[in-house]
């Protein structure tokens, strides 16, 4: 069977994370959104372990299940370099355990959602692999709290401490990541790390597994590709849609290609901020192959459907009116995936319209104009104008020209060069 799922998100006691970040809502939005699987997120909290076992039926050691969802124990944490570290448990007692081992180094665990330790990222592999606790790196390449804004590579980080996986994150895919090595060997995860139940952000990247059953033990069994299951599919953003994709400054969000924003000591032009280097350019440093592995499944490239809906009528993307189209849509179709990828383009157009139909059809074509993210910004989506005039039968005929994104700052002096020197 294929079990699609999200395994990294957040709960409502990790900082910046909305209230209704709940058991009952994220069930309830990860059947709209076409989820079978759900990360709990944040278990090492033991007021989430509660409302967890509260709200839950137990199916076995490590698996829950919540109004035909099942969760899996997850949480994320921080080490002490800030390099952030997902896990995922193999029972409730494996995560009162490790809880325990962690509460010496640790000001917070009781407390936060995602706790931080006063320990190393090797030290927190060794501790998960004598628990038999899968782990890997969260979010591998953004630049505030993941391994490569820290370290060059896996060894520097985890020294001989096993890993699982590692966590794509939203400004990356696999052909990126695939650039470096090292990676070829690992699976990789590709989660919504959501800090809000709402479709654009739950489930906006998730993992199909081929799998018997939709259980830890199973999810364990694809992840270390054992047995014959296997992950059969990654899906999330377009990488150029994350927050972190382009070297951009981290004030106002102007983008920098990577030599410039050396040469500006990596302080931005325009207002001063910090210039905060991208993940293709911290990609591109790190690259040392240019051929990923052959049983690398394919990464789909996704846009909220709801984004597409709000591009194209103008209106606010958690509005009611938004909300009542992606609705409509998922009724008679089934669920977003659907939608974005399979259903014909005439049979949308009849439903609710050729505008939204259209935006659909730019999208699977990669005909939208895609404005990149960088400094913490998440890149947009548009619609051209010659396809949003167009007929539906005319689509394919249509080319679109991309923006040109990078600032281009004043031509250095030589006096200020020579000042540098």
């Amino acid at each position: 069977m294929h079990v699609d799922a999200d395994l990294h998100i957040h709960s409502r006691y990790s900082k910046a994370v909305s209230k209704l970040m709940i058991f009952p809502i994220l069930a309830e939005y990860a059947k709209l959104k076409g989820l079978n699987v759900v990360g709990t997120g944040d278990i090492l909290n033991p007021k989430w372990e509660e409302e967890l076992l509260k709200h839950a039926e137990k199916v076995d050691e490590g698996t829950y299940e919540i109004k035909g969802i099942r969760f899996l124990l997850t949480a994320e944490v921080e080490d002490s370099r800030r390099v952030h570290h997902v896990l995922i448990f193999p029972s409730i007692d494996a995560v009162r355990e490790i809880r325990e081992r962690l509460r010496q180094y640790s000001k917070d665990i009781d407390s936060e959602g995602r706790p931080h330790l006063n320990l190393s990222g090797a030290e927190i592999a060794d501790l998960a692999n004598e628990l038999d606790v899968l782990i890997g790196p969260a979010h591998a390449f953004t630049p505030w709290t993941a391994l490569y804004k820290e370290y060059d590579s896996l060894k520097e980080c985890y020294g001989n401490a096993k890993i699982h996986f590692l966590e794509l994150g939203l400004s990356a895919d696999s052909q990126m990541a695939d650039m470096i090595k090292a990676h070829h060997r690992l699976t990789y995860l590709s989660n919504s790390d959501a800090h809000s139940p709402q479709p654009h952000r739950l489930g906006r990247e998730f993992n199909r597994f081929e799998v018997k059953d939709a259980t830890f033990e199973e999810i364990r069994k694809a992840i270390l590709k054992r047995g014959g299951r296997k992950i059969i599919l990654n899906a999330g953003l377009d990488p150029r849609l994350g927050k972190y994709h382009l070297t951009a400054c981290s004030r106002c969000y102007i983008k920098y290609k990577l030599e410039d924003a050396k040469r500006l000591n990596w302080r931005c032009e325009r207002c001063g901020g910090v210039i905060k280097k991208g993940v293709r350019d911290r990609i591109l440093e790190l690259a040392d192959t240019k051929e990923g592995p052959k049983d690398r499944p394919p990464y789909l490239h996704l846009a909220p459907l709801a984004e597409i809906i709000s591009m194209v009528t103008g209106r606010g993307i958690e509005t009611k009116s938004i909300k009542a189209v992606w609705e409509r849509l998922l009724r008679e179709f089934g669920s977003e995936i659907k939608v974005l990828v399979d259903v014909p383009i005439e049979s949308i157009a009849q439903l609710i319209g050729e505008d939204i139909a259209k935006a659909i059809w730019a999208f699977r074509n990669e005909k939208l104009i895609v404005i990149p993210g960088g400094g913490g910004k998440y890149g947009e989506i548009k619609l051209p104008d010659e396809i949003r005039k167009a007929k539906i039968q005319d689509l394919n005929s249509i080319e679109v020209k991309q923006e040109e994104v990078y600032y281009k700052p004043k031509q250095a002096s030589i006096l200020s060069f020579l000042k540098k020197k």
